[in-house]
């Protein structure tokens, strides 16, 4: 468990020294949440275009993997695991490029993947088939998820744990949805 928590502990260094001064304000912009409303609502509109009265079911379905993805980051992972954020980590005080302020104490798992990759996820199962240029929002997913190692505050360990999340919930939420809707076959 050790040499796993060195390895994460290095790749951290190593990507979080990828750093650039022109590239500190576009990971700023990437990992806060607020940069990225009016890309939600771009997604919900559309999604209300194309599907009218089944948009709704669909909507539901991605705030739900989202919601579920968060609170087992947030409220279930991070209180189970205690694991510090590497800003947060004394001994990495100094070796590291912070470019915001820390935040909460404990980062296992990062919610930010969690999050993007169950809208992802999500996204990808109920309409990838029909419409391939979703496939694209797993770069954004991983853009927000680079970011949170970028500014310091997750370990990619942390990164990949709460993608992996994301994904699993997105997968349950996508199975009851279809369960519970009978979605005509895409061509």
């Amino acid at each position: 468990m050790e040499t796993l928590r060195q390895l994460d502990t290095d790749l951290f260094l190593w990507l979080n020294g990828l750093y650039a001064p022109w590239l500190d304000p576009v990971m700023v912009g990437a990992t806060m949440r607020n940069t990225w409303i009016p890309f939600y609502a771009l997604l919900i509109g559309w999604l209300i275009f194309q599907y009218r009265k089944r948009a709704f079911g669909l909507v539901l379905t991605l705030v739900l993997a989202v919601v579920l993805s968060d609170q087992m980051a947030s409220t279930v992972m991070k209180p189970l695991t205690l694991r510090l954020r590497p800003c947060h980590e004394p001994a990495l005080q100094k070796l590291i490029h912070p470019v915001l302020e820390c935040g909460g104490t404990y980062g296992f798992a990062s919610s930010h993947a969690a999050n993007t990759f169950a809208l992802a996820m999500a996204l990808w199962l109920l309409v990838g088939k029909r419409f391939g240029w979703v496939r694209w929002v797993f770069v954004w997913a991983a853009v927000v998820s680079y970011s949170r190692i970028y500014v310091g505050a997750h370990y990619p360990l942390d990164v990949l744990a709460g993608a992996g999340i994301g994904v699993v919930m997105a997968v349950g939420c996508v199975s009851l949805y279809r369960k519970l809707t009978v979605l005509p076959p895409t061509p």
